[in-house]
């Protein structure tokens, strides 16, 4: 089979700078992409300016995905270097407060609902007329296996996902007319450091060492094992490739088959 090939295709990654994001960029650079992506975070994105990535093929912006005006802003930036897009990945997400419901602020809650669904709507909205002008294309959600399963102590993290799921879906049925795909992947238990902080903040509720929950959540997968943010970069490629050109409307899980979140 040939290597997946990229080549000249413009994709834009919310949430870039670091992690899956980041992962995913330097996958879809090494073949062939031009990518634009943005993040919040000023250190990341000067850090990514120094790279040896940073190429003519690579465009960086700084961009609160939680706030439309800049997302709108980003988008302005990206129609001065073209006014059509193959792709877009959306990738931002918090893991939000962990703790059973009835103690979880209110605040909090919605601060994950608007973070990691509303800034989905915000980009979608604003990719689509260019991925309708370049006659086809594909929109990733990045969502979770707590999309899939429910996640105890995440109630806000596993609501949040699952509506991520509802909008690839629907998104897939409104778009498949104009040849754009749109698809759900799901990561599992992502090696890295927002994991570290979800480990931290479990094992501090439950009152229990770290290693304890690090092990379990290792253990809830038939794998036993992480995975890695390049695991996901190399799904989201392919489904931005010629290759997945029939795939919409799926809910992809890349997880070693989760059996349990608990």
């Amino acid at each position: 089979m040939a290597l997946l090939n990229l080549k000249n295709k413009r994709i834009v990654i919310s949430a870039g700078a670091s992690g899956i994001g980041w992962a995913t960029a330097k996958i879809c650079l090494s073949k062939g992409a031009n990518v634009f992506l943005c993040d919040i975070d000023s250190k990341k994105i000067n850090k990514i300016k120094k790279h040896p990535l940073n190429n003519k093929r690579l465009f960086i912006f700084q961009c609160d995905a939680s706030d439309e005006h800049e997302v709108e802003n980003f988008f302005e930036n990206i129609k001065k270097k073209t006014k059509i897009i193959d792709a877009l990945i959306n990738n931002v997400g918090i893991a939000g407060p962990t703790g059973s419901i009835e103690k979880l602020n209110s605040e909090e809650w919605e601060r994950t609902l608007k973070i990691n669904v509303i800034s989905h709507f915000c980009f979608s909205k604003l990719a689509i007329p260019m991925l309708k002008k370049n006659k086809g294309g594909s929109i990733i959600n990045i969502s979770s296996t707590a999309g899939i399963m429910g996640y105890p102590l995440r109630s806000p993290y596993s609501a949040s996902k699952w509506g991520v799921i509802g909008l690839a879906k629907t998104l897939a049925m409104e778009l498949g007319k104009y040849e754009i795909r749109v698809n759900a992947v799901c990561p599992g238990t992502i090696k890295g450091d927002r994991m570290k902080k979800v480990i931290k903040a479990k094992a501090k509720f439950m009152k229990v060492p770290q290693k304890t929950i690090e092990n379990d959540f290792i253990s809830m997968s038939s794998l036993k094992s992480w995975i890695t943010e390049e695991d996901i970069g190399n799904i989201c490629a392919f489904l931005i490739s010629d290759d997945a050109n029939k795939i919409s409307g799926q809910v992809i899980a890349v997880d070693g088959n989760t059996e349990r979140m608990d």
